[in-house]
């Protein structure tokens, strides 16, 4: 079942869980034996994490923040260590991510490593900003490739 693994450095790397043994398979890549938290912020799509990564101090995604925020069109919560984007059927199971979905996940992936290379440069003049510019990015990501 294709999936994607979005880690906190905005490395994007495609999965193949197994049909049968899928959430096995999601708790060994986000690194939780216990909690994986089920976001859904897209009405065909789950983002999977670590439920204690914030408590735990493990580094933000930036990656899986903004696209959860895009699919949602507003600011959410941080989110923190490796997240697992999965499909999911009307019924709420977990099933194949949708090939214009992938392109979402990319998208902002690139858009969001151009914009903390251009940082690097020329820092934002404030977090609000930053995070502005990075939400306007996604959402612009998305909607294009719809």
């Amino acid at each position: 079942m294709p999936a994607l693994r979005i880690d906190p450095d905005t490395t994007v790397t495609e999965l193949d869980l197994p049909q049968t043994d899928a959430f096995c398979q999601i708790r060994v890549h986000v690194g939780s034996p216990d909690v994986v938290d089920q976001g859904v912020y897209h009405r065909r799509a789950v983002l999977h994490r670590d439920g204690s990564g914030r408590t735990l101090g493990l580094p933000q995604n930036l990656v899986g923040w903004a696209l959860a925020s895009a699919w949602r069109g507003v600011a959410r919560y941080p989110l923190a260590g490796t997240v697992v984007v999965t499909g999911c059927t009307a019924d709420g199971e977990v099933t194949a991510l949708d090939d214009d979905l992938v392109e979402h996940v990319q998208a902002v992936a690139d858009a969001v490593r151009e914009t903390l290379e251009r940082w690097r440069r020329r820092p934002p003049v404030s977090d609000e900003a930053a995070i502005g510019e990075l939400l306007a990015y996604a959402a612009r990501d998305v909607a294009s490739s719809r």
